[in-house]
């Protein structure tokens, strides 16, 4: 089992200490064209560990989880929430899936890093 050296290397410090200092979790404008051409801007700060696991816990499917974690990261500039739990079943019934899908991706990827798009999978998951 990997552990934390007692005394740092030379130069390097500890590597929690380096990991901790490099994080950067300034919101991320974000910006989803609609159907009706209009821009949707929102900001999202990276997602941590405990984050995710929050919306795990409080997701019982997939979809859930998504919708947790758009619920818990998707901000306006000023950086308050922009939406509620409340909010979940109206954006599942009234929002495309092609949209919150693009929404749901820029939180778990708000650098638009490649990678696999997320898919909502159906109720049966």
């Amino acid at each position: 089992m990997a552990t934390t050296p007692a005394s740092p290397s030379p130069g390097f410090g500890r590597a929690i200490d380096k990991l901790r200092k490099a994080a950067n979790f300034e919101p991320i404008r974000q910006c989803i064209t609609l159907s009706d051409g209009s821009d949707f801007e929102y900001w999202v700060k990276p997602l941590t560990a405990a984050e995710r696991e929050k919306a795990q816990k409080n997701g019982k499917s997939t979809n859930d989880f998504a919708m947790q974690l758009l619920v818990m990261k998707a901000e306006d500039e000023n950086g308050e929430k922009i939406f509620k739990s409340g909010d979940i079943p109206v954006l599942r019934n009234d929002i495309e899936d092609e949209i919150l899908q693009k929404m749901i991706l820029s939180v778990l990827k708000p650098n638009g890093e490649e990678g696999e798009e997320f898919e909502m999978k159906s109720a049966e998951d």
